[in-house]
């Protein structure tokens, strides 16, 4: 038999449930208000308590609300919570059982998807999938089976909230490890990232795929574009990253290509030629971006050289020293001249037959002030000399010598 004070309590349970089941909205906002406040960082065995062995009936109740009104959010934030307060109890592993028993995997994904939601609402859904996410192995197996990766990474590319930004992060960067299974998904869920037009989503993506090559090893090749692509970036922060990871895939099968397209940026089209592309839109924006690219670009190769003799040595094989002197006679660009000074300083202290070319391509005098003062010494050039340097990507160093000679 049940003592009186079980009755009272199973009395007091019933009450809430069909206080619950009866009311509306601003009710059931206000029961929810209610829980949160007084029932967050509760373990398992205190929500039992709470709820005289019933807690699970709320949960139910919880998530039958949730997939039904999910669409339209009505109290989304706040369902949400309440559910997370369940999912993240200390000993209370029954209750993530039962929310994925109903498919509570599938409607926070969808919630992801929906535009007309808030993004306090999808950030409060990445909290759960989080939740679901760190319980192991095959929490995380589901997730990605119920094609999670795809709706978590459009999510990050789309969102418009930092806060719920980093939430992903920390969300794929979960998913990422400790799941063989599914690990190069989420690595190329990352990857398709990085075209996306936010800088803050392109940062995490590069960060978290720098964390996840030390795991994986190697890189497929179809990184390589889009990353060297966000080289062309205004914001300082994702070029960072972006060469941080180039740093991380030196050491993997895809660095030659990485090299070859780092030396291709260094000489991209003049202005004239992509006028002539597109005479309809002569704007300036798309030769600003490539010169911002160039620039990345030959900060990029002067890191890179500097850690890695056999790369430098690598890159010096592609031609890095002509592109890197036509970097340098970009006037539309100082900072392409100053990032391929300080780069091309470097392989002329290093090696004997790269002072020699240089040499003869600028004349005795500008070497000497280049090597006097790489970062500043561009700015005592004349628009010959410069236009000299800027064509120096088609001339061996002979002709270079001849040209000069010439036009003296």
């Amino acid at each position: 038999m049940t003592s009186v004070k079980e009755q009272e309590a199973i009395k007091k349970l019933m009450a809430f449930l069909q206080e619950w089941d009866r009311g509306r909205k601003a009710a059931r906002s206000h029961i929810l208000d209610n829980f949160i406040e007084n029932n967050s960082g509760k373990t398992g065995p205190e929500l039992e308590l709470e709820f005289s062995q019933g807690a699970s009936l709320f949960l139910a109740r919880l998530t039958a609300w949730l997939r039904m009104t999910y669409m339209y959010g009505t109290c989304l934030d706040k369902l949400l919570k309440s559910i997370g307060i369940f999912l993240s109890a200390a000993s209370g592993r029954r209750y993530l059982l039962e929310f994925l028993e109903i498919g509570g995997v599938l409607t926070l994904l969808e919630i992801l998807g929906l535009s007309h939601l808030r993004e306090e609402d999808k950030r409060e859904s990445v909290k759960l999938l989080q939740l679901v996410a760190n319980a192991g192995r095959k929490y995380k197996e589901l997730i990605c089976e119920s094609y999670g990766v795809r709706s978590i990474a459009e999510f990050l590319a789309t969102s418009t909230s930092a806060e719920a930004q980093e939430e992903v992060q920390l969300l794929l960067d979960s998913l990422g490890r400790g799941n063989p299974k599914y690990q190069n998904q989420v690595y190329k869920g990352l990857v398709a990232v990085l075209p996306c037009s936010s800088p803050r989503a392109q940062q995490l993506s590069l960060q978290t795929l720098r964390v996840m090559q030390e795991v994986l090893g190697e890189a497929p090749r179809a990184l390589v574009q889009p990353l060297l692509a966000t080289l062309r970036s205004v914001h300082l922060e994702v070029q960072y990253e972006a060469i941080q990871l180039l740093r991380a895939l030196m050491a993997c099968e895809v660095r030659p290509a990485l090299l070859q397209g780092l030396v291709a940026l260094l000489t991209p089209p003049r202005k004239e030629a992509l006028a002539l592309a597109n005479p309809a839109q002569p704007c300036l924006r798309e030769p600003m971006l490539l010169y911002i690219q160039q620039a990345a670009a030959a900060k990029a190769i002067g890191i890179l050289a500097k850690e890695s003799a056999a790369v430098a040595e690598e890159l010096i094989q592609l031609g890095v020293v002509h592109s890197l002197m036509v970097a340098m006679g970009n006037q539309d660009h100082t900072v392409s001249q100053r990032q391929a000074s300080i780069s091309l300083v470097y392989f002329v202290r290093t090696f004997p037959s790269v002072e020699e070319t240089v040499r003869l391509a600028v004349g005795d005098t500008l070497f000497q002030l280049f090597m006097d003062s790489p970062d500043t010494w561009y700015t005592k050039m004349d628009s010959f000399q410069a236009e000299i340097l800027a064509s120096t990507g088609g001339h061996s160093p002979q002709e270079l010598a001849t040209l000069q000679a010439t036009e003296g």
